[in-house]
């Protein structure tokens, strides 16, 4: 009887990852890796498109910041899609908004590949490609958030942070796609070619993407934790962004400030570091391309284990370390690149896995906020940040590197040491005990 006794009161064995599980994260990552693909295809031609969709008289700076401003307003139209989306996917379910964020996000892509140019139809070129660049905004702000809280919610709670850190991971291969893909272009066109065809040919690739995506996310389920929510009826009586501001502000802060970290690792050192090359170092595009494909596959590597060690380790120590040591990489990058180019790939590579940092900010976020407001938390914490912070970020650099040259390091290293210090801030680190 008392053995009996003691079995009944015994903690069930934690529960391991699953063949369900590995497949939820597999669909989900290589569903946002897709999408990712169609949000950032536009930053490897921005070169062309600049000379395409505006007028030849202007200065080459003025067409530079002009072109990374496109560039920025998709992240400025981030927070009103993440919001809305995010509004419905806690009142409504995860699954339907996490499928919707992909088709909202093929559409424009392909469109972009159909655009006619400046020497078309003149200055509703740009009006028409920032209208567009708009709507990819909107999609990713629901995909990104949405993605986390769908997959964090699917899997045991020990696991969380490898299951953000792999879905990361899935988002930065997107980045890899399309840096694959770019460089394939500028190898087998020139730039004749390029200007009149070729630079349209990686938005339809995208479009395609993106509808191959909506396909595969019809495999996935709605999120036990939701299920059980809806089950109960214990979801928000009230709009769900108004629980967070009013009960959540610090988690928000936190989370903006960690978001503002992860939105300069990737926009600057992952994302204009290859035309920066091109441009500060006059390197060839292809060479520039293949050393950003090689980061890029170094940074999926990193938020796999970032995200596995803040599980172990807790996520403080994981952010403040690795961003400290990503500030000096990409300082010692960019300062043998002004002497010699012969150890570019390694040491891109290095500065790359080091990127991989970011991979334990979902983690944070996810245990910062309650299911019942996670993803509007997260959406609204991450998107108003990347709006501001990421959208902004290529226009200051640019600014910036008319009077110094080593400009993107110097704000890498700033936004690195301001990501360290607010981890002591993080209230719920998830370290484990065992």
């Amino acid at each position: 009887m008392q053995a009996t006794d003691l079995g009944a009161h015994a903690p069930a064995p934690a529960r391991t990852l699953t063949r369900g599980d590995y497949k939820t994260l597999g669909l989900a990552a290589l569903g946002g890796a897709l999408e990712f693909y169609d949000f950032i295809i536009f930053v490897f031609f921005a070169p062309a498109i600049g000379q395409l969709f505006f007028p030849a008289a202007i200065p080459d700076w003025l067409r530079q910041l002009q072109t990374f401003g496109i560039f920025a307003a998709g992240y400025l139209a981030r927070p009103l899609g993440g919001i809305v989306m995010a509004h419905f996917g806690d009142l409504l379910g995860r699954k339907r908004m996490f499928t919707l964020s992909v088709l909202l996000m093929a559409l424009p892509t392909l469109a972009m590949g159909c655009l006619p140019t400046y020497a078309s139809i003149g200055v509703l070129a740009p009006v028409l490609l920032l209208a567009l660049r708009v709507l990819q905004g909107a999609a990713v702000g629901g995909e990104v958030p949405g993605a986390w809280v769908f997959v964090s919610e699917h899997v045991p709670r020990r696991h969380i942070g490898y299951a953000c850190g792999t879905l990361t991971a899935g988002l930065t291969f997107g980045i890899l796609l399309g840096s694959l893909i770019a460089a394939a272009v500028n190898h087998h066109f020139g730039a004749q070619d390029i200007a009149a065809y070729a630079w349209r040919i990686p938005f339809l690739i995208g479009g395609v993407f993106g509808l191959l995506s909506v396909y595969l996310r019809q495999w996935l389920h709605e999120t036990p934790v939701f299920a059980e929510m809806q089950a109960r009826k214990s979801l928000s009586g009230e709009i769900p962004l108004k629980a967070v501001l009013r009960d959540h502000r610090g988690a928000v802060i936190v989370s903006m400030l960690l978001t503002w970290m992860l939105s300069a690792a990737i926009v600057v050192v992952i994302l204009m570091t290859p035309p920066l090359m091109q441009k500060q170092f006059h390197l060839d595009a292809t060479t520039s391309l293949l050393a950003n494909c090689v980061a890029t596959l170094f940074l999926t590597v990193g938020c796999v284990s970032a995200g596995a060690l803040a599980d172990r380790f807790g996520a403080r120590r994981v952010l403040a370390i690795g961003g400290i040591a990503l500030a000096v990489s990409y300082y010692v990058l960019f300062r043998q690149m002004a002497v010699d180019s012969s150890l570019l790939m390694p040491l891109y590579a290095l500065a790359g896995l080091l990127v991989g940092t970011i991979g334990a900010v979902p983690f944070v976020m996810v245990n910062a906020f309650p299911p019942v407001v996670r993803f509007s938390g997260i959406s609204f914490s991450y998107n108003v940040a990347y709006a501001v912070f990421g959208g902004l970020t290529p226009i200051v650099v640019a600014l910036l590197m008319k009077s110094e040259p080593m400009a993107p390091t110097w704000y890498v290293a700033a936004v690195c040491v301001l990501g360290a210090l607010a981890t002591f801030f993080i209230k719920n680190d998830g370290q484990r005990a065992d």
